[in-house]
């Protein structure tokens, strides 16, 4: 009976010797787990310091200025290349409504259908740009349009040239949505006008080259010819695009992780929670601000218009040109160059104030800075928002055929400076005021309503000049445009006093 007590006894002592080792390892196990976690936070700590480091040149914010250049002027010229292939096609119009037996407004919606497909294809641009990279969009969305284009050119019916050409807008449209998301990877938030300043040039240029480029490539009765040189110059951009290396900052950094075998410094979402935020960001916030936040839904209306009256001169000027001045298709096409020179001059205008006038006051560093700093973005567009009506009212009273041609071509000068110094305005000042994530909100809910409200607008621009003549045509566009003067001038006034009520404001 003793040697039982006893033995059960030992048996005891000896589990709880057990268990105490256990424990001990346990507690080793633990701690040495807790080491190796401390350990790996640090050295991830030390890859985002190294990685932001002046001196580190892997880093896209560091390279040399050549080298920002040769992967900055690709995308613009990749953003040029579609949105040239909007408004290449409309001087094929008349092609269109001869070989398809349409009418005259039915052959303008290979245009506006695009128009429309440039607003939806960032949406579905932003989730894979944030997640894989901007790279892998530009390589892989180019050629999809360029196949759809194709398709337009070869299509044998009025319907599938639609489909086509809308299919092709959607899938070149990522690369307007990501191109400023590449000038934010390489530049600073206060040296992004310049180089912003090309890429958001590009969407107001091209549609001014495309009908130059169209204009010889159209007849009366073909206009096939207009899609084959989209494909040309898609082309040209996208063979430089290719060399060019990824610049998203998130992607490279898990990329230099993995390298060195240690977790993301930024952690993936759940696949459903990625949606849902990118969801947030591209649809639900820029709805949603558009209908609480004064900045975003004025400078939205205003940009829209004039985008929109942008686009309705790819109407107005065959039916002015043509119909007044008896102009050849190919001659109307040229016209379009007074509004390229104007948003050539519009940028140049807006990085000479960046440069001059912006940038000063940044170094100043003083009270006007801290207390008003983003409405110093504001100047460029106060001196723009004069110029749009006074372009309008220039051809309103020009475009007839005793006064010289070229006189209501050189209108369209004053007007493309104004249309392009207004956005890059508003778009400086709104992710100034609202920060990145919430200004790229901001951004789409503009480009949103820019897009949509460009694709009506050809529609119905014949039937109005039909109606009213060119002059009241015209001065009822420059009218609406005199409403809208004041907004850059009340946000530079009030503008420190609405920020403040924002919900969004940083």
């Amino acid at each position: 009976m003793d040697r039982q007590v006893r033995g059960s006894d030992d048996s005891e002592q000896t589990c709880d010797q057990i268990d105490a080792f256990k424990y001990s390892v346990n507690v080793e196990v633990q701690v040495r787990e807790l080491d190796d976690s401390k350990d790996r936070c640090d050295e991830i700590n030390t890859l985002i310091e190294d990685w932001d480091a002046p001196s580190n040149l892997e880093n896209p914010r560091n390279w040399s200025a050549l080298k920002k250049a040769c992967h900055i002027i690709p995308v613009a010229l990749l953003c040029l290349s579609v949105t040239a292939g909007s408004s290449m096609i409309t001087p094929g119009i008349f092609a269109i409504a001869y070989k398809f037996n349409v009418s005259h407004t039915a052959a303008i919606l290979p245009l506006s259908l695009f128009v429309l497909g440039l607003a939806i294809g960032p949406m579905l641009a932003a989730p894979i740009s944030e997640t894989r990279g901007r790279g892998i969009v530009y390589k892989v969305s180019m050629p999809l349009y360029m196949l759809f284009i194709l398709g337009a050119g070869f299509s044998n019916s009025f319907a599938g040239l639609l489909v086509c050409r809308t299919l092709a807008a959607i899938a070149g449209a990522p690369c307007l949505a990501v191109g400023a998301g590449t000038v934010a990877d390489l530049f600073e938030p206060n040296k992004m006008a310049g180089p912003g300043a090309l890429v958001v040039m590009a969407p107001f240029l091209g549609p001014c080259l495309g009908p130059v480029i169209g204009g010889f490539s159209a007849t009366f009765t073909e206009y096939r010819w207009t899609q084959w040189s989209t494909i040309f110059l898609a082309l040209a951009a996208y063979i430089l695009v290719l060399p060019t290396h990824e610049t998203h900052r998130k992607v490279l950094l898990k990329r230099k992780a993995k390298q060195m075998n240690l977790p993301s410094p930024e952690p993936e979402l759940p696949p459903r929670e990625a949606i849902k935020l990118l969801l947030t960001i591209t649809l639900f916030r820029p709805i949603r601000m558009l209908m609480s936040e004064p900045i975003v839904l004025l400078y939205s209306i205003y940009n829209a218009f004039t985008f929109s009256v942008l686009f309705a001169f790819f109407e107005a000027y065959p039916f002015v040109f043509m119909g007044e001045y008896g102009f050849e298709i190919w001659q109307y096409g040229l016209t379009f160059l007074g509004i390229g020179v104007g948003v050539l001059l519009g940028a140049v205008g807006a990085i000479l104030v960046d440069r001059l006038v912006y940038q000063r006051i940044v170094r100043e560093d003083g009270e006007r800075i801290r207390n008003r700093g983003p409405e110093q973005r504001l100047y460029i567009g106060m001196v723009g928002d004069l110029c749009l009506p006074i372009g309008l009212i220039w051809f309103a009273l020009t475009a007839k055929p005793s006064i010289h041609w070229i006189v209501p071509v050189l209108a369209g000068v004053p007007f493309a400076f104004g249309n392009v110094t207004v956005f890059i305005s508003a778009a400086l000042y709104m992710l100034d005021v609202y920060g990145p994530m919430s200004g790229a909100s901001a951004m789409a809910a503009n480009g949103l309503l820019r897009y949509t409200m460009g694709a009506s607008f050809p529609l119905f621009t014949v039937q109005m000049y039909q109606a009213l003549g060119v002059k009241w045509a015209t001065l009822l566009l420059a009218f609406v445009c005199l409403l809208m003067v004041p907004i850059p001038w009340v946000f530079y006034k009030y503008g420190p006093g609405i920020r403040k009520k924002s919900a969004y404001s940083q």
